[in-house]
């Protein structure tokens, strides 16, 4: 396997632009992660820097108004899990470090003047680098915390030296870290409206656009059409892909589309997920916005990218921010 050289894209960014968590300027070194002797050397290497990671944060410091990762060099970080997350153009290596220990560490965080702070929080507005050091240790530091045993005869797992992989030492079998394919979608109408809903799980008017998992055996087209006829008894079709990211809180791929609805239609929520749905035209939302009277997803999401993507410019984030789950 040969990875994509450090601080190149294999892609030009799509109508959504480059999306917060979708960034990277570290080469993941895939080819690396099976060599026990190298891992080990690199782990030694005092010039690598270890992202301590624990219930998605880790430490942070600010330059001004600048965030910036904590990282200390392998003699330093605690015990836990251990990840290979790349290496740079200076043939620096790093590595993300989770578990019990390392929560732990975390916690002590204050004492150094640092701050823990979660990837959803931070995402939009990291560097580059750090972005896509923080997006995919979160991303291994859930799989590990979540699949400690082996699926077929329940021993304990062993994670490989790089971490990208655990084996069962009963029975020899390999098992890599899952990732959950979900649709999300922004739905418009002949008239250029938006269609926005609210989860019953969130606050009152926290808007966002629909979402759902990709269902076995089904693709991500027919999930945006199942999805939004479910949850609003809206028929969409002209379905196209604009983007995609991956957010790892804890292992979904968020595919990006867009899609039209016919016209004639009444929103009927499904009662279960959906609290409220409605259409909005641009002058609106920006309106409920800046009253106060709504909210919207965070930056850090594809779902907030989708938004402004309709609407054309950068929006205000409304009342307090985003505090709830969002994709």
């Amino acid at each position: 396997m040969v990875s994509v050289p450090a601080g190149t894209e294999p892609f030009e960014a799509g109508p959504l632009g480059r999306l917060a968590l979708a960034r990277s300027a570290v080469d993941r070194a895939t080819h690396l992660r099976g060599d026990a002797a190298w891992v080990a050397a690199a782990w030694a290497n005092p010039r690598t820097r270890v992202l301590v990671v624990s219930d998605s944060q880790a430490l942070v410091r600010f330059d001004g108004d600048q965030p910036e990762l904590v990282f200390v060099p392998p003699g330093d970080a605690p015990e836990g899990t251990r990840f290979l997350l790349g290496v740079d153009e200076n043939d620096v290596a790093y590595f993300g470090v989770s578990g019990v220990l390392a929560a732990a560490a975390t916690a002590r965080s204050e004492e150094n003047g640092a701050k823990p702070m979660s990837l959803r929080q931070l995402g939009a507005v990291l560097s580059d680098r750090d972005a896509g050091l923080f997006t995919h240790a979160v991303a291994l530091a859930n799989w590990h915390e979540s699949h400690t045993h082996c699926p077929q005869c329940g021993t304990p797992t062993v994670p490989a030296p790089a971490g990208h992989l655990t084996t069962c030492p009963k029975d020899g079998t390999e098992h890599f870290p899952r990732v959950d394919p979900a649709m999300i979608v922004l739905v418009t109408d002949p008239d250029d409206r938006c269609l926005l809903a609210r989860n019953l799980a969130w606050p009152q008017r926290r808007m966002s656009v629909l979402a759902g998992f990709v269902e076995t055996g089904e693709s991500a087209e027919h999930a945006v059409a199942r999805e939004v006829f479910e949850e609003t008894a809206i028929a969409v079709g002209q379905i196209r892909y604009l983007g995609s990211q991956p957010w790892p809180m804890p292992r979904s791929l968020m595919l990006g589309f867009q899609a039209v609805a016919m016209a004639g239609q009444q929103i009927v929520v499904d009662a279960e997920e959906i609290g409220e749905a409605h259409w909005f035209t641009r002058p609106e939302l920006l309106a409920g916005l800046e009253a106060g009277e709504l909210g919207i997803a965070p930056t850090s999401s594809i779902a907030r990218r989708l938004i402004e993507y309709w609407y054309g410019a950068e929006l205000p984030d409304g009342p307090g921010g985003w505090t709830t789950p969002a994709r």
